[in-house]
Order: C-alpha cells, then structure tokens, then sequence
C-alpha cells in the first residue's frame, strides 16, 4: 500500500503531462516505477485508501488464464472489465477482424494460450510453463507474453500488463511482470492484485513456495479527469491495516483453473477500507 501511495505522490508532484493521442485527454506521467510483493509472507497488495473490487480483478485474471477472448466470457466469470473496450471502442467496431458483439479480438490471453507461429500454428506459453515448473526446470525464459506487434491490429486494446516471467531458485517460485502503460488510480489498483494472485496460484499448482512478485511499470500515469479526485480525496487518506488473500487449497492444476475453479475459491480476509471513489474510466 506505502508502495502505491509513494508512487500516487511522485506522479502527483513530478509528473508531466503528456498529451495522449488514442485517448484524447492529458496525463500527468512519471516514467519507471518498481513495486513489489511479498506474497511469501502473505502481504496482499490491495488498496485500502477506497474500496477495491478485487473479485473482479480475480476474475480477470482468471479469464487470462484461460485465454478468453469475448467480454461475454469475462462477464460469467465476474467482470465487466472489457465490456467498454470491446464494444465501445469505435476503432475496434470499425475492424474487419471484429467478429461481432463482445469480440475481443487477439488480445492477452487469447495471445498468451495461442501464440503464433511465423510457420503456421502457435504455442500454448502457460501450459509450457506450467509443465516446466512442475518438473523443476526454469530455462532462463518461462514468460507468458501478451505482446505480438504484428497482432495488435486483430484486437480491441494493446496489452499494458504483457509479460509475466516466472524463475524457479531453489524451490522458491518468483515473478517479473512488466507493465507498458498504468492508469494509476484505476488499473494500477488491479494489476497488483493480479500480479500477486499469478504467483500465488502458479507456485501452488506448480508445487512450488512462492517469493516475490517484481512490478516494473514503465509509463505510469493519472488522467486529468482524474487529478482532482487523486490529489485532493484518495492521497488525504490514511492508509488501513493490509488483508490477507486465502486461496482455496484444493487448486492443484491448470486444468482446474480453467475448469471448476470461481470467485466463490477466493476470500480476502481482514479488509477494511475507505469509501468508494468513482474515478472516470477511459476507453
């Protein structure tokens, strides 16, 4: 949470601001933020400075996993989070490549489960990690990756959270993921949830102990629509006590989480927090 709220500061106090062509709209930014997380001792990264839907962020994740690629998917597993990009988007409504309503086109795990071959077919990057971790091999490149420039036309959004690159040292499971572009008050919020929560699950599927989480986020950013709100409501604050993430222990694949597994196997245990803030949402 210091670590999130340090960052709020610095954009806040040195950032400068960038005019952002796909949006329209001005952002305050700093470049290069490292956060990370200690999910061996259990150090739940969430907000505390207003509520934070972390089911949602779960969920998300969840359909990350499973390589989703239609905002319907998303919504029966818990989250509205690609309602707005895959059908609000007029970039995205004008694309050939656009199969209709909800259609996210090849974006994050679509990409990561199915990555494409120059020769023909693709690659299921998790199942190859999974399989690598399991029998205790780390080839120096177990990275799920959501970015293929020659693909961004085929979906809805760029990836901003788009590698997530796990290392096994002796028995003890870590992560780096690498953020292109952060949203501080919005996305950043779910992104560490989910950074945490990857590490979390792989280490228990993999049956390994979990480390560390690293979060390198190069663009990190406050849009102006947002400032007012940041600055002068959520950085008033005082922070509460951390939650703890409880993980249903009867997780032991990937099979089950692309199966059985829901939002009802997750809980976050010892959550106090501020009101909500309602910080607008940019397409």
């Amino acid at each position: 949470m210091k670590q999130y709220l340090d960052l709020c500061h610095r954009i806040v106090n040195e950032g400068k601001w960038v005019e952002n062509e796909r949006t329209g709209k001005h952002c305050l930014t700093v470049i290069n933020a490292d956060l990370t997380y200690d999910v061996a001792n259990g150090e739940f990264p969430l907000v505390t400075t207003r509520r934070s839907f972390w089911k949602a962020a779960i969920a998300e994740l969840l359909g990350y996993i499973r390589g989703y690629d239609n905002a319907a998917d998303f919504r029966k597993l818990g989250t509205k989070s690609w309602d707005a990009n895959a059908n609000q988007n007029a970039a995205w409504l004008a694309n050939p490549y656009r199969k209709g309503e909800d259609d996210m086109g090849l974006v994050y795990g679509a990409v990561g489960r199915h990555f494409p071959k120059p020769d023909g077919g693709s690659v299921d990057l998790l199942r190859q990690i999974v399989d690598d971790l399991k029998k205790g091999i780390d080839n120096r490149g177990e990275i799920y990756t959501f970015y293929h420039p020659g693909i961004f036309h085929m979906g809805c959004l760029r990836p901003c959270l788009y590698s997530h690159h796990f290392s096994l040292l002796d028995g003890t499971l870590y992560l780096n993921s690498t953020q292109r572009s952060a949203d501080v008050p919005l996305g950043l919020n779910w992104n560490m949830i989910q950074c945490y929560t990857f590490l979390a699950l792989m280490a228990q599927i993999t049956g390994h102990k979990a480390g560390q989480a690293y979060h390198k986020i190069v663009n990190a950013h406050i849009y102006e629509d947002q400032l007012e709100l940041m600055r002068d409501v959520q950085l008033k604050r005082e922070p509460l006590n951390a939650p703890k993430l409880w993980i249903n222990p009867k997780i032991k694949s990937l099979e089950d989480l692309e199966t059985w597994v829901t939002l009802e196997d997750f809980k976050v245990e010892g959550y106090e927090y501020h009101p909500s803030i309602q910080y607008p949402f940019t397409v």
